[in-house]
């Protein structure tokens, strides 16, 4: 199937975009990774259900939205890999305190949206650089304020394409993991914030920005944080402690800034970061005795495909 043809599943067309053998690298903020075998980017939600009713019932699938949490192998995807950009539309504001978000927007974009509405409690996402639905899926967090802490309910899709809206009551939660029903994913979230006042709100955020560009790697190719902080302790100090800042396998290094960000000095490959990440692990487990886990998602073969022929990119 060539780039940009709508894909068209007997009678039904569907308005998306199918490749086969596509390069995910551009897809993360890493810049590495190998070629997925069936990438999806469809138009909206409803797109995207005549899709997955297209798909075997043993179809792995993947998503993938910043790629600001995932380091896909050099071998790339085997399965169907659905790029949730497009499913972005604006936010909507429900009522005084309540907004409605589809899963494809930027936690930043959110963020703004809700300072500019006068509606307070969002702001930490500001700083976290990756999707909506990234962020329900894994809880993400900063600056003390946390994902579900605003949830009021969630849209999820089946992969029969079925939509079905969910409470946080049916979620086992926790810090930097939430566990999702099988073969769901968010699509799109109801939060619920306080009203305040737009310019204060706006003044928080730019406090957050900044003291995340004073303490943290930003504008480098860098995931954000690698591995969860193993309460009560910090994964960053702990990596620190080992002597680990500057750290490289190839062009993969720790970040002397922030020892928690791995970064891509412009020709690391997937299996440098991953080796980098491994190395990491058993040094703070024989030197501090702690075991971290990673934060981030790893995908895909390790090794890439003899024959890298037939891309469609």
């Amino acid at each position: 199937m060539n780039a940009g043809i709508p894909h068209k599943q007997g009678s039904a067309a569907l308005r998306g975009v199918l490749r086969h053998g596509h390069t995910l690298a551009g897809h993360t903020v890493w810049r590495v990774g190998g070629p997925g075998e069936q990438v999806y980017e469809p138009t909206d939600v409803d797109d995207l259900a005549r899709f997955l009713r297209t798909l075997e019932a043993d179809e792995p699938i993947f998503w993938l939205g910043l790629g600001s949490n995932v380091l896909v192998r050099d071998g790339g995807v085997r399965g169907t890999v659905i790029l949730s950009n497009r499913l972005a539309r604006d936010p909507e504001r429900l009522d005084d305190d309540r907004v409605w978000v589809e899963a494809g927007v930027p936690c930043a974009k959110m963020a703004r949206f809700c300072a500019r509405n006068g509606l307070a409690g969002a702001e930490f996402l500001a700083g976290i650089p990756g999707t909506v639905g990234g962020a329900l899926a894994m809880n993400a967090g900063a600056f003390g304020g946390e994902t579900w802490a605003l949830v009021e309910s969630v849209q999820m899709i089946h992969r029969s394409g079925e939509r079905r809206d969910r409470d946080p009551a049916d979620f086992e939660i926790g810090y930097r993991r939430v566990q999702v029903p099988a073969d769901e994913w968010f699509i799109a979230g109801v939060f619920q914030l306080q009203p305040g006042e737009a310019v204060l709100i706006e003044g928080r955020i730019r406090e957050l920005l900044r003291a995340r560009a004073r303490t943290q790697p930003t504008g480098k190719r860098s995931c954000g944080s690698v591995f969860r902080n193993p309460q009560p302790q910090a994964a960053g100090r702990l990596i620190d402690a080992c002597g680990l800042k500057g750290r490289r396998v190839g062009d993969a290094e720790v970040s002397d800034k922030h020892a928690n960000f791995i970064l891509n000095l412009g020709e690391a490959r997937a299996h440098d970061i991953e080796a980098l990440i491994d190395e990491v692990k058993a040094v703070v487990q024989r030197e501090q005795g702690v075991r971290l886990t990673p934060e981030v998602r790893i995908i895909g073969q390790t090794n890439a495909p003899e024959d890298e022929g037939g891309s469609d990119d």
